[in-house]
């Protein structure tokens, strides 16, 4: 080593995650996950006694073979590629790597895309039709299986959807992805509806302090959880008799292969779907796509 680099790796870290939080915008969990990658990749650096700036392609290269040979998958490699890339932006950025970057020579792993799993649009509407209205969750439930579908979203985008959200007469919602990051999203008729059916039941009932505008609560009027979306997904797909492995992001696949399908635009659906992406969205061109139409409530498949 040639200078003194006790406590540069720490150091590093602890600078690299206030980038990916401060400047990238990015989630905890995607942010814990780079922070993984690169400790490990520190950890290999300290044992061979070089500095992160003074890592050549070499060294990178070196330290995939390492992962490659405990038995990391292409994609777990992808993955750490990305993680060590996003490092040596950062440094790349600091100034710090006045011989160039030496990720710029390093290859990410060819993928064969993989293809998620996708309901039609008849299990799509067996599933909503499954749930028994005739319960004190009944509504809230099939409100909760339209808004997924409807509006794609994630699973902790559903449960922290506020009803200063919503607006209704625009036809749209507001919508807090990764990074805090807003987009409007369209929605239809069938999911409005369903809103407008649990709203009824939502605000007789009882509400905790602090969940006055949270818009899906449990029985005790407190916020839901994501584990809850889980169980209520997996007992109305048991109860449509579909025998897919379904999970509540099945249905923001679903809704993007569907659009797609329909004629959408991949630009107009990596906006609703809010990845930073274009790459990210290009998943959903497995689907053969016919002519582009008006606007996005076009595409809605259960639109009426």
């Amino acid at each position: 080593m040639p200078r003194n680099h006790a406590d540069i790796y720490e150091t590093t870290l602890l600078d690299f995650r206030d980038y990916l939080k401060l400047e990238r915008s990015m989630s905890p969990n995607t942010i814990a996950g780079y922070l993984s990658d690169v400790r490990k990749y520190f950890d290999v650096l300290r044992r061979d006694g070089i500095a992160p700036a003074d890592a050549d392609a070499g060294d990178i290269e070196g330290f995939l073979s390492e992962r490659v040979a405990a038995g990391l998958t292409k994609r777990s490699q992808a993955r750490v590629v990305s993680s060590v890339k996003a490092l040596y932006r950062y440094l790349d950025a600091e100034g710090q790597l006045p011989a160039g970057n030496p990720c710029d020579k390093v290859a990410t792993p060819k993928l064969n895309p993989h293809l998620p799993t996708v309901l039609s649009v008849e299990e799509v509407l067996a599933i909503l039709d499954s749930v028994d209205l005739s319960k004190p969750e009944g509504h809230r439930n099939r409100c909760i299986l339209e808004v997924l579908y409807s509006c794609g979203l994630r699973v902790s985008e559903l449960v922290n959807l506020k009803i200063s959200d919503l607006f209704p007469d625009e036809q749209f919602i507001r919508v807090f992805g990764k990074g805090s990051k807003q987009r409007l999203v369209p929605v239809g008729e069938p999911a409005l509806k369903a809103i407008r059916l649990y709203r009824e039941i939502r605000d007789a009932g009882p509400v905790q302090k602090g969940a006055e505008d949270i818009l899906f609560l449990n029985r005790r009027g407190g916020k839901l959880t994501r584990e809850m979306v889980f169980h209520i997904v997996k007992e109305q797909v048991a109860l449509a008799g579909v025998r897919k492995n379904v999970s509540p992001h099945t249905f923001r696949h679903s809704f993007a292969t569907h659009l797609v399908e329909n004629g959408a635009d991949l630009r107009v659906v990596q906006q609703m779907l809010g990845h930073e992406s274009i790459l990210t969205t290009e998943i959903y061109t497995h689907v053969d796509t016919r002519k582009w139409q008006d606007t996005i409530l076009k595409y809605h498949p259960t639109r009426t």
